[in-house]
């Protein structure tokens, strides 16, 4: 998985240099959950966006909190790229190893990994030739199959045979990217 993430992050790179962003998101890095992304024009008003997502703490109120996403979306720019308001269609994996929301403040945590569909609003705002700010959020249904354990000493907490599957409809993408043209 890990390498088709490269390929594809090496493609877009490729695809069309000069009309290619390299972008991070600094209210999620600021948080310790860096993002980072590459955006590239594939038409007047149509962009293609892949960015990566990481957290690698060991414990976040006494559980781990690591997880890896990756989102590759297609955008609908309204004006004329990377100016004005967009619309974007996205689908994406993760790979985590965190406490649930729902769990939170219990001595369980869940191990597994998930897919994303969903779609992005935002607001692409140039700053000067080679600098933009992009602002968004997203989400959409996210589908999860995971195993959960207890805390210390990793022995699972369900009956459950092989993976617990959940999907609910969130709020899974928001942020301020700083992108430099490339």
């Amino acid at each position: 998985m890990k390498k088709f993430f490269l390929i594809v992050l090496l493609f877009t790179v490729t695809l069309s240099f000069s009309q290619t962003y390299f972008k991070f998101n600094a209210p999620s890095t600021i948080l310790g959950i860096p993002q980072v992304g590459v955006e590239t024009s594939l038409g007047k008003k149509v962009t293609y966006q892949f960015d990566v997502l990481g957290a690698y703490w060991q414990s976040l109120n006494g559980a781990p909190f690591k997880t890896i996403m990756g989102i590759s979306e297609l955008r609908y720019h309204f004006t004329e790229n990377y100016n004005g308001i967009y619309v974007g269609g996205h689908i994406g994996g993760s790979k985590f190893t965190l406490q649930k929301w729902n769990y939170i403040n219990s001595n369980l945590y869940q191990k597994g990994y998930a897919l994303f569909f969903g779609v992005t609003v935002g607001y692409q705002l140039k700053i000067n030739e080679k600098w933009m700010v992009d602002m968004f959020m997203g989400g959409g249904n996210q589908q999860a199959s995971y195993k959960g354990y207890y805390l210390g000493t990793d022995i699972r907490y369900e009956h459950v045979k092989n993976y617990n599957k959940s999907g609910e409809w969130l709020p899974y993408r928001a942020g301020i990217m700083f992108s430099y043209k490339l």
